[in-house]
């Protein structure tokens, strides 16, 4: 008990003493986390989105997160060496894979199972297709959306630590190095990439209720882990549509 709390203590005098090393780290670790969150939204938002609209490709968005879970990113890694080779590249090609299920299973579900009775009704107002998905569908599908992009944004960053095998860099450089840092540098190294975890959970969180309207805030679990059957239901329910 007491070792344990020593090694905790001297985890913080090596944040404190080491800070600008883990300051850099730090840096090279969020534009890794990042960039991968940047390109896995662009491909994953917009296609699970209109998946929903047309209630359709339930087959894709559960198939590629179960593609994209079974991989493990230290073989797609392995494998991107003889395409990518070492460096940034490589690692950021295998945090987009495993960013992506979570954020398109999300963004299909949370669009295809909006009530069909406020779909209609927009309708029945005289709204065109790509105004019922605009302001109906999509304030209402808001909350479950970024409960995939919070998910996927704790993976990542909790994963960017696999950088530091094929050179690129971030905190896993210290927690891949415990000869040079030992363990308080390793266990300290860890502290940070908790807290830059928590953080971007929050972030989003915060931007999910910034975007959400105010009558529809309704609290949703960051870590939503069934949709995949629940979307095996929509796409079942909207083969009957």
């Amino acid at each position: 008990m007491i070792a344990g709390i020593g090694v905790f203590v001297d985890a913080f005098s090596f944040i404190v003493e080491r800070r600008e090393l883990l300051l850099e780290k730090t840096w090279e670790h969020l534009l890794l986390s990042g960039a991968a969150m940047g390109v896995a939204l662009a491909l994953a938002v917009p296609l699970g989105i209109w998946l929903g609209h047309l209630h359709r490709g339930s087959f894709i968005a559960i198939n590629a997160a179960n593609i994209g879970r079974a991989l493990p990113s230290l073989a797609v890694i392995a494998i991107g060496l003889s395409f990518l080779g070492f460096g940034f590249t490589n690692v950021l090609v295998a945090l987009v894979i495993l960013a992506v299920p979570p954020i398109l299973t999300n963004a299909y579900v949370a669009v295809d199972e909006v009530e069909p009775d406020s779909v209609d009704a927009a309708r029945g107002m005289g709204m065109t297709g790509l105004q019922v998905l605009r302001h109906v569908e999509l304030p209402l599908a808001l909350p479950l959306l970024f409960a995939g992009i919070r998910t996927a944004s704790v993976y990542v960053v909790a994963s960017a630590t696999i950088a530091a095998i094929a050179g690129g860099g971030g905190l896993g450089e210290i927690l891949f190095n415990q000869a040079s840092y030992r363990t308080e540098g390793l266990v300290g190294a860890a502290i940070v990439v908790s807290a830059l975890a928590f953080a971007a959970d929050a972030a989003f969180g915060g931007l999910e209720r910034a975007l959400t309207p105010r009558g529809l805030r309704a609290r949703v679990p960051a870590f939503e882990l069934d949709v995949v059957t629940r979307a095996t239901g929509a796409g079942s329910a909207a083969g009957n549509r």
